[in-house]
């Protein structure tokens, strides 16, 4: 399970996200055992990647000091080798999100694009009607636009949703389960991308991880089907158990 290799080896993840998720996507990386480190600043952005064992870029808040900041710190990780996850929220929302996203694709090397199917058409040109950041409504073949994404970018891409896709332009996998509920959270997918970007740095057959952290982090949320507010608090729990992390015993006082 990818869970318990990113438990087992603890990688520092240098994340530049967006303010909306931060604070969640930073307790699910502990969750599962990584080491988070939420570092926007220009100042820094090269010297924490540099140390990272991955790094993950998300457009969700864009402005034009954090995306200095991604070219920064993608320049910096591609020179050590430590791999980028991307996740171009809401590409096909805006021209700003769009060229943003052409800008990262065309000048660093990405290893991974975690997006949602809206966000795929947008980097393959497709017509489609976005919603906000959220995926949006349109005619599309993920699994073939997927594989020409991959190929086109050598990268690997997954392409969250009802089915998970994930491909590597050759092979293509397709991952089903979990609970709508956790489309009803915010930062569900930055989450998953962030974990992604740990598995990368703690897995060393890519693919496979990737795989096998879909199906855990499908089985998570299913595990964790609850009212909306404390959903997301399951799926920490459910991160932390299925990691390995949790240790079912009492402290002095008794409190679990």
């Amino acid at each position: 399970m990818s869970l318990q290799k990113i438990n087992l080896q603890n990688p520092l993840v240098h994340c530049i996200t967006n303010y909306v998720v931060a604070n969640f996507t930073a307790n699910g990386l502990l969750a599962a055992g990584a080491s988070p480190v939420m570092a926007d600043a220009v100042e820094e952005a090269a010297e924490m990647a540099s140390i990272a064992s991955a790094l993950l870029i998300n457009i969700g808040t864009l402005n034009d000091r954090t995306i200095k900041s991604m070219h920064i710190a993608g320049k910096a990780a591609n020179l050590k080798g430590i791999p980028v996850v991307f996740d171009p929220v809401g590409a096909g929302a805006t021209n700003f999100r769009l060229q943003t996203t052409m800008d990262i694709l065309q000048q660093l090397k990405i290893d991974l694009i975690r997006c949602n199917v809206g966000e795929l058409a947008a980097i393959a040109g497709v017509s489609w009607q976005a919603k906000g950041v959220d995926s949006g409504v349109g005619e599309i073949d993920v699994a073939k636009t997927a594989l020409q994404i991959a190929n086109k970018y050598n990268c690997l891409v997954i392409v969250t949703g009802e089915q998970d896709i994930i491909t590597d332009g050759d092979r293509v996998e397709r991952i089903s389960g979990g609970h709508e509920k956790i489309t009803k959270i915010t930062g569900g997918g930055c989450l998953l991308s962030a974990l992604c970007a740990a598995t990368l740095a703690s897995c060393e057959h890519r693919f496979e991880g990737l795989v096998s952290l879909l199906r855990d982090y499908k089985q998570a949320s299913l595990n964790s089907y609850s009212m909306i507010g404390t959903f997301q608090i399951n799926l920490l729990n459910q991160l932390e158990y299925l990691a390995g992390g949790f240790n079912d015993s009492t402290n002095d006082s008794g409190v679990r």
